[in-house]
């Protein structure tokens, strides 16, 4: 085999050059790049990567999902490091659930499975009068979520049994009252403190300043002083809002689209019902429900025969005590206000009408129907405002789809400038200048992806266009280097008001330190001669504003040498001394807040031994992150 490439070498390369270089050509080898960092392994679980994309998709169904819930939360917060490794963390819990469902054979019937989307009332409200899906509005409410309504279904059962790898950890947990009680003393203990603090201002008039301690502090601090690395930037957005504004809307497509759209549009009907109510209660016992239901029967033929009865009827027999002195009114209200099957009843009769007995988790109700206010459709003019921007989106949104390759590739292929893809696809080209690494006042350039990509070497250097980076829905950035300044330590006479405030403030915080750590060796030999501040009880849940530092180092001190002596580095805020005198009871709880406690006491500790489980899981199917992850900073100090 090996003679026959040989000695065909050059057919081999024709034939190699057919396959490889158009799909060079199609793609190009940014393609291929994105393609490999797109498949990129972040974390693996029993063996089976999570890809880039994967999180990738996973952090924006999270951002969307957050958005839908508080449309005014900073988008900041929601593209940090810290909010997509959480999603990681959880899409790596999600994967290790699934791996021990699968390995514990912990399936979800159909019968489960249909019992959980009957009960979900997101899609209980796709229900219409006849409790038939609309299987339409259905199609939607996954596509929002982009899925199919079989990837949706598939998701639930998935949910359903990682579930049952969890669940009963949860539910073994028994928290009693000598449990709680202990676990709560300790946590929540209490304790008698006397304060005194060295304050760091309070030493400042006692500093010496000097230029050459100054210069000295400039150098020794060199880094302090060092300007960011920034630079002038412009860029470009194609958005769906600035493509709005460019859409010119036919009045014929305007009038089509409110006549397909006005029901959907006009307000939601109403109706109003009287009802009589004959109480039982769901899980009252079966003989007290078949007497509930004799009586109802009984006074649905009464209401028969003599229709014009039902308000006196109501006012004397009905056992709601809302509504049975209005003669059974319950005045108008539309769907959802009511429970499910008077609501479907309500809706299916006509003016007039007298229902059969419809039972529901209160009891028995026979519901005469007294008013239907069918709700005005609004006319063209009125809606015209709303039309236009519900059409104007929706048109927005698919040119931005037929736009988002052009813009891609454009700023790829002509790397040395956006003014090309501006000026083809009709884009303003921006500036902005001092931008750095750290996300500022532009909005469009505060994606770290983006700031990723515009301080890299590639970028710097050569001056090149980033790629195309989604820093929201909709929302695609592009932009380039025009001026870069590089992080330099910046000359001492410019710097030198700050170097001095910085100066004194060290220096300020070195000396309350050493009074207070002379103080307290001096107190220590001396216990009686301590004179601090009015006794405070103190404690994790009321800290009565002490610094943490300080909390801490009070609760960690020998309740066997108490009353005892300790000494807080507070770090810039200074120095402070602290005597422990004793542990003070807890007061008595209610017995209702108690039992309140006690639950939540056993919901943190079914939550504790859910993370051990998982911990537990995590090692045995080897789950790791592969990423690196921010540290988290903490910095305190305390010393006794």
């Amino acid at each position: 085999m090996f003679d026959t490439v040989r000695n065909n070498s050059k057919i081999m390369m024709g034939l190699l050059f057919l396959l490889i270089i158009p799909s060079f050509v199609m793609f190009g080898i940014e393609g291929y790049s994105r393609f490999n960092d797109r498949a990129a392994e972040v974390a693996r679980v029993d063996g089976q990567k999570i890809t880039q994309s994967e999180w990738d998709e996973a952090h924006k169904r999270e951002v969307d999902r957050i958005r839908a819930q508080m449309p005014n939360v900073d988008p900041k917060l929601l593209d940090s490091s810290e909010a997509r490794m959480a999603t990681l963390e959880r899409l790596l819990n999600d994967r290790v659930m699934a791996v021990a469902a699968q390995k514990q054979l912990l399936v979800t019937s159909d019968a489960r499975l249909a019992r959980e989307l009957q009960q979900n009332p997101t899609i209980a409200g796709l229900r219409g009068a006849d409790g038939k899906l609309d299987m339409e509005r259905y199609r939607q409410l996954a596509a929002g979520q982009g899925m199919t309504p079989e990837m949706f279904e598939n998701q639930v059962r998935v949910d359903l049994s990682n579930r049952q790898v969890i669940t009963p950890i949860q539910a073994s947990v028994l928290a009693t009252a000598p449990q709680t009680e202990a676990a709560l003393q300790a946590y929540l203990q209490r304790r008698e403190i006397q304060v005194l603090r060295y304050a760091s201002p309070d030493f400042a008039a006692k500093v010496k300043v000097t230029d050459d301690a100054l210069t000295a502090f400039y150098k020794a601090h060199a880094d302090r002083f060092r300007s960011a690395e920034s630079a002038d930037v412009e860029y470009v957005i194609l958005d769906v809002n600035g493509l709005m504004s460019s859409i010119q809307l036919p009045e014929q497509d305007l009038k089509s689209y409110y006549e397909q759209n006005v029901q959907r549009l006009s307000s939601q009907e109403q109706r109003r019902a009287s009802h009589v109510l004959i109480t039982a209660a769901k899980d009252a016992p079966a003989a007290d429900r078949k007497a509930a239901r004799a009586k109802a029967d009984e006074l649905l033929a009464q209401l028969r025969k003599a229709p014009k009865s039902f308000a006196d009827v109501a006012r004397k027999k009905s056992q709601d005590p809302g509504s049975a002195a209005k003669g059974g009114d319950l005045e108008f209200f539309g769907r959802g206000a009511m429970v499910k099957p008077f609501e479907e009843a309500v809706f299916a009769m006509k003016d007039g009408e007298i229902s059969d007995v419809v039972e529901s988790d209160f009891g028995f109700h026979i519901i005469q129907l007294t008013g239907i206010k069918s709700p005005k459709p609004p006319s063209f003019e009125a809606m015209r405002p709303q039309l236009e921007a519900d059409l104007r989106k929706q048109q927005a949104q698919r040119k931005f789809a037929e736009l988002a390759d052009s813009f891609t590739n454009g700023v790829y292929e002509q790397s040395d400038s956006l003014k090309p893809v501006a000026d083809k696809l009709k884009l303003s080209v921006q500036q902005a200048k001092g931008v750095t690494r750290v996300p500022g006042s532009v909005p469009a350039l505060a994606n770290p992806k983006l700031l990723q990509a515009l301080f890299s070497e590639d970028a710097v250097s050569k001056r090149r266009n980033t790629e195309a980076v989604e820093v929201s829905p909709n929302t695609l950035v592009s932009a380039r280097i025009v001026n870069y300044h590089a992080a330099a330590v910046r000359p001492f006479d410019d710097v030198k008001d700050d170097v001095k405030r910085q100066f004194v403030a060290d220096k300020s915080a070195e000396l309350a330190r050493s009074e207070g750590r002379a103080q307290l060796d001096a107190w220590k030999t001396q216990p009686d001669q301590a004179k601090l501040g009015a006794a405070v009880v103190v404690s994790r849940d009321q800290p009565q504003a002490q610094p943490q530092a300080l909390l801490d180092a009070a609760l960690r001190a020998d309740p066997a040498k108490l009353p005892a002596l300790v000494g807080v580095d507070l770090g810039a805020q200074g120095f402070a001394l602290a005597r422990v005198n004793k542990i003070v009871p807890r007061e008595a709880q209610e017995p209702q807040k108690a039992e309140q406690i006690r639950q939540q006491f056993a919901q943190l500790w079914g939550q504790a031994e859910t993370q051990a489980y998982l911990a537990a899981l995590k090692a045995q199917f080897k789950a790791e992150i592969l990423v690196p992850n921010t540290p988290s900073k903490t910095a305190s100090s305390a010393e006794k």
